[in-house]
């Protein structure tokens, strides 16, 4: 594993798992997703990733319009990496999931490495009413859905991102997702360095416990040695553990409202910038420094952000 001696924070800022019933703060207009990253930035995010929703309703949306409404400002504003989604909202069809990313050519998108179930429908039950029809239907119905991104999926993925010089944030929320990436290498459909997000707490994936994030590094390095940048994300409760162990581990770290909706225990995060000040001053007290954006360029190999085409 790739290690500089400094830490990338990646901030999530609205993804497409909470529904604005869970909280008044998460962002759901261009407005207020441009705002939260330009806010997370400031606080010291290299990475933002990002997620379009329906202004309206605050539907999890593939709209490339809507898009094209924040990333702009967000370019202006910050000089943060972009990263874009490329699993969008549940029940998108591939070529809607791809539709954002193909068209603004970020220097990163998000690459889920498998199929699995997905189930967030336990979120339902701690809601006590729902401001719109749409939201208690789309949590409870991942009871049966699996989250596709089968071999003929990524690849073309992998290929259609790779020829604009868009780079991979690797989504692994099991062990053999490591192994299909590994799969992915050895057919020189990626080059490194791979940024392997490791994902812990959603029903579906590997459980949150210690002992799996130890154990997913270990199969990540003897799979990729030292051409990979390990980060860490966990669901709810569990993020800022798990993120704080992954920079003691060498390793990267995630935090924002996609993964969590609250700051601490029973105290809802206003803003993503709240927790990326957090995690900041978690590493600072442990005497890890975080990187800048270009650091992070550097460190994953990223086109730049004067290559993006928005």
């Amino acid at each position: 594993m790739k290690k500089n001696g400094k830490v990338i924070v990646s901030c999530a800022i609205t993804g497409s798992i909470h529904t604005p019933s869970m909280s008044p703060y998460l962002p759901v207009t261009p407005d207020k997703i441009a705002a939260q990253a330009i806010g997370a930035a400031e606080a010291g995010a290299a990475v933002v990733h990002l997620h379009a929703r329906d202004p309206e309703t605050g539907r999890p949306s593939p709209s490339s319009e809507i898009f094209a409404d924040f990333l702009p400002r967000i370019r202006e504003a910050s000089d943060a990496i972009v990263n874009i989604t490329t699993g969008g909202g549940l029940g998108m069809r591939i070529d809607e999931r791809l539709a954002a990313a193909l068209w603004a050519r970020p220097e990163l998108a998000s690459m889920s490495m498998g199929s699995f179930n997905f189930n967030i429908s336990g979120a339902a039950a701690r809601v006590p009413s729902f401001r719109h029809d749409w939201e208690r239907p789309y949590l409870e119905s991942t009871r049966g859905f699996v989250m596709s991104n089968t071999f003929v999926q990524i690849e073309a993925a992998m290929r259609r991102l790779g020829a604009v010089g868009t780079r991979f944030e690797f989504e692994c929320y099991d062990v053999g997702h490591l192994y299909n990436l590994a799969h992915c290498i050895d057919r020189g459909l990626v080059e490194p360095p791979f940024f392997v997000q490791a994902i812990f707490g959603i029903l579906g994936g590997i459980g949150p416990e210690p002992e799996n994030l130890m154990h997913m590094k270990a199969t990540a390095d003897r799979l990729f040695g030292d051409d990979y940048l390990l980060s860490v994300l966990a669901a709810g409760r569990h993020q800022m553990p798990f993120v704080t162990m992954s920079a003691i581990l060498g390793g990267n770290v995630r935090v924002g409202l996609e993964d969590r909706l609250f700051l601490s225990k029973g105290e809802l995060a206003r803003t993503s910038a709240e927790q990326v000040t957090k995690i900041r001053r978690i590493l600072s007290e442990l005497s890890i420094e975080t990187a800048s954006p270009d650091e992070a360029r550097a460190m994953l190999g990223t086109k730049g952000a004067a290559n993006v085409a928005f």
